[in-house]
């Protein structure tokens, strides 16, 4: 492309980018978090959950290893949820008392970093870094933004039809938001829109939103949908299939819910001016590097599609592409790049959330959760639409207290009793954690969503705002045209 004299060229502000995108700076009460203040409200904080879980474990009869582990999970999960320490800290105090306070065996702590999850999820970072390093996703984007940014609408839509499509091609949503960001921003300046202007908070919400919601429905894309892969083939042999899970989630919550979010973006951020012209892109021959990363790619996209044929999980063909983009003489990662560039933090957090899991299972303190929530829910066999419906709001309500990707961390350990309660398949119960842990209500719910805000220097007001009013459109409209859906495929009666 040519640079236009008072406009900024997309392609040449991407390349000068660093490979990681440096945050705007953060505000006052971003500044102010790391106080020694903070680590006192995190003991008082810790000091609570323990009384609660005691008291509650005392008035329930449970054994003291019992209470002592809900108190690690109560306490871990409130630590997540309110933010009061850094999530990798929350994590790994997480692993320090299980295994010092013997509450689980190392081997149970540890075993999220053993499991397909926390591989898919390293494979994809690595495979992120090949893809920025490369150059290989500057050309994507110039092939996806060239003359698609005549109408604000249509900036809206090539954003959030690009969010999700990558996330075919890239397993994890804070590679995809950190690769994809100053693309975006590049493209904001080009067209004009300033810091705080509709049509760039708009754009950078697309990123955010649509980089997590509508990937939840496919498989090896985000988190949760991880873990959940995770979890079911740790605890029940289940191993959930690539296909099935695109066809029963994507149609309804990733198709229909990504034209819903452009249309939502529109309206509560319009932008009505006009667009500048587009310059004609320059078509370079790829490079060595390029061609080899998109074969790679298509390879590793035709592995995930076919996994039900071949019986290798996503994960281990994810681990394959980026130990190619390692090899000596293949050069797409250097071990300069992968130290610097693939990010400890996401990782640390997905190896806690399936330690949790474990503990949760392992202790028995699933069992007594499962058992208090079977007592109190209003579940029967026979009658299915009631519950689903209890199931929905059950996890929508741990989704509030604790961040979603850690939910299939704490439903999938139980999903056997409700299975039992409810006269369900096992399966379908696994499944219906996807509508609850792809739709948020509030934005620090999702990790990435708060990572591109703050890349995109966007306020907490205009998240929430998005949030809720998607959230409201998905409860009342989306999710029972899923529930028909799902009637439809028979996985429903």
């Amino acid at each position: 492309m040519t640079a236009t004299p008072g406009r900024t060229d997309a392609r040449a502000t991407a390349t000068s980018a660093p490979p990681s995108p440096k945050a705007p700076a953060p505000p006052p009460a971003a500044q102010a978090a790391g106080r020694a203040a903070d680590s006192l409200r995190a003991a008082l904080l810790i000091l609570a959950c323990i009384a609660i879980a005691t008291i509650a474990g005392h008035a329930a009869g449970a054994s003291p290893k019992l209470i002592l582990a809900a108190a690690l999970v109560l306490s871990t999960v409130c630590c997540w949820a309110v933010g009061v320490l850094p999530e990798p800290t929350t994590t790994l105090l997480f692993f320090l008392c299980a295994v010092v306070f013997h509450i689980a065996p190392p081997t149970v702590v540890f075993s999220g970093f053993s499991s397909a999850a926390w591989w898919l999820m390293f494979g994809g970072a690595v495979t992120g870094v090949a893809l920025r390093n490369t150059g290989l996703a500057l050309r994507l984007a110039d092939r996806i933004f060239h003359q698609r940014a005549n109408r604000y609408t249509q900036v809206i839509a090539t954003v959030a039809a690009t969010s999700v499509g990558l996330a075919f091609l890239m397993p994890s949503t804070t590679g995809r938001v950190l690769l994809l960001m100053p693309i975006v921003l590049a493209l904001a300046d080009r067209l004009g829109f300033g810091p705080q202007s509709n049509g760039r908070i708009g754009m950078v919400l697309t990123v955010a939103a649509a980089s997590y919601m509508p990937p939840a429905t496919i498989l090896p894309a985000n988190i949760p949908n991880s873990v959940l892969l995770g979890a079911a083939s740790s605890l029940y042999g289940i191993n959930l299939s690539y296909g099935s899970y695109l066809l029963l989630h994507f149609p309804v919550l990733g198709l229909l819910k990504t034209l819903v979010l452009v249309w939502l973006v529109c309206k509560l951020f319009p932008e009505n001016g006009p667009m500048p012209p587009q310059q004609p892109a320059d078509h370079a021959a790829m490079s060595r590097q390029e061609r080899l990363l998109a074969v790679i790619l298509i390879l590793a996209v035709a592995g995930f599609a076919t996994d039900a044929w071949h019986g290798i999980s996503p994960a281990w063909i994810s681990l394959t592409a980026c130990i190619i983009c390692l090899l000596p003489g293949v050069g797409l990662v250097s071990s300069k790049a992968l130290t610097e560039q693939v990010h400890l933090v996401p990782l640390l957090y997905v190896a806690g959330f399936l330690g949790l899991g474990a503990v949760v299972e392992s202790t028995g303190l699933g069992t007594a959760i499962s058992s208090a929530l079977l007592h109190w829910l209003p579940l029967a066999p026979g009658h299915t639409l009631g519950n689903v419906g209890a199931l929905s709001a059950m996890g929508a309500a741990l989704g509030l207290v604790s961040t979603l990707p850690a939910l299939p961390a704490v439903l999938t350990p139980l999903a056997k009793d409700l299975a039992t309660a409810t006269g369900l398949p096992l399966e379908t119960v696994l499944m219906l954690q996807v509508p609850v842990f792809s739709t948020v209500f509030l934005p620090y719910q999702s990790p990435p969503i708060m990572i591109a805000m703050q890349l995109g220097g966007v306020g907490l007001r205009h998240g929430t705002r998005l949030c809720l009013a998607l959230a409201v459109i998905t409860v009342l409209v989306l999710l029972p045209l899923d529930y028909l859906w799902w009637r439809a495929l028979g996985w429903l009666h």
